[in-house]
């Protein structure tokens, strides 16, 4: 579920019919008949995480989710002046302790930046992740922009924080097709996480060409492909002043979380990549990045 911080316990018919949990719960459930054991949910506070939600969802489908936290890209005004020590101290919480009033704890740091690079306070959460990680141990996931390269500035704050580069792993990079810079990134020891199928800015097709150039380079271990599939969202009015039952997300991709499976994976079958490589892919490499090894 993607939203904003309570909004889905406070405007709960925002996000579509009455049997949305069971709509979390049976797409889930199709995963887990498909082999699907685990995801990563990477919804942060400021994305309206619902760590009950999750726990509700996970019971009800088998899937295991790995909860997140950190940051993404909306820092409201409330927090200017606050300093990365303080958030990390909250991060290091929701590790260590749970999330607020729930047992359920976090197994990945998130920080983030977009097209606006890495501004004065994503730069702050930036710290505040690598912070938390030399304290937990936990890997890091990141947001990025590839198409302006901002990894090079957030690899660069990593580095100057101490952080141990392969446990982390630079997000949406299949948003580009640009192998230099790709390549670049991984030679730094990085994951990357080619996160964004089936995407918009660069076609299904692509994206998996591109991945296939990177593991005919040798880097097929550090390739994490991965759906940035959105179950529960918002349905808006549209102008007739119906509400679809289906959300645009929904529309747009009707496979959900068996795209891969649907799709790429016979791609990458028909690009002449072997199972193990696709076992890396899918289960090895993820256990490297979570592991640390």
């Amino acid at each position: 579920m993607v939203s904003a911080p309570g909004m889905f316990r406070q405007f709960p018919d925002l996000f579509g019919p009455e049997d949305r949990v069971q709509r979390a719960i049976d797409t889930f459930k199709r995963a887990k008949a498909a082999g699907i054991d685990s995801i990563v949910d990477a919804t942060t506070y400021d994305l309206g995480k619902d760590p009950d939600l999750l726990r509700e969802v996970s019971e009800g489908s088998g899937v295991n989710i790995i909860n997140t936290t950190g940051w993404w890209l909306d820092v409201p005004r409330f927090l200017r002046g606050v300093s990365p020590n303080q958030m990390a101290r909250e991060f290091i919480k929701d590790v260590e302790s749970g999330f607020r009033g729930t047992d359920i704890k976090a197994g990945i740091l998130k920080c983030a930046a977009d097209f606006q690079g890495v501004t004065e306070d994503l730069e702050l959460m930036a710290r505040a992740v690598s912070r938390a990680h030399l304290e937990t141990g936990l890997p890091i996931m990141v947001h990025s922009y590839p198409t302006g390269q901002v990894a090079r500035r957030q690899i660069e704050i990593f580095t100057e924080e101490g952080v141990d580069l392969t446990r982390v792993k630079i997000d949406h990079s299949n948003d580009t097709t640009d192998t230099e810079y790709l390549k670049w990134i991984l030679d730094q020891g990085c994951f990357l996480g080619l996160d964004r199928y089936p995407g918009r800015l660069v076609s299904p097709h692509m994206r998996t060409t591109t991945m296939k150039s990177l593991i005919d380079d040798g880097y097929g271990d550090r390739l994490c492909p991965a759906h940035d599939c959105i179950c529960l969202h918002i349905h808006k009015e549209l102008p007739d002043g119906s509400i679809p039952l289906e959300h645009e997300f929904t529309r747009s991709n009707v496979d959900q979380y068996l795209y891969i499976h649907r799709h790429v994976i016979p791609d990458l079958e028909e690009m002449g990549v072997s199972r193990e490589k696709i076992d890396d892919l899918f289960v090895n490499n993820p256990r490297r990045f979570f592991e640390g090894n």
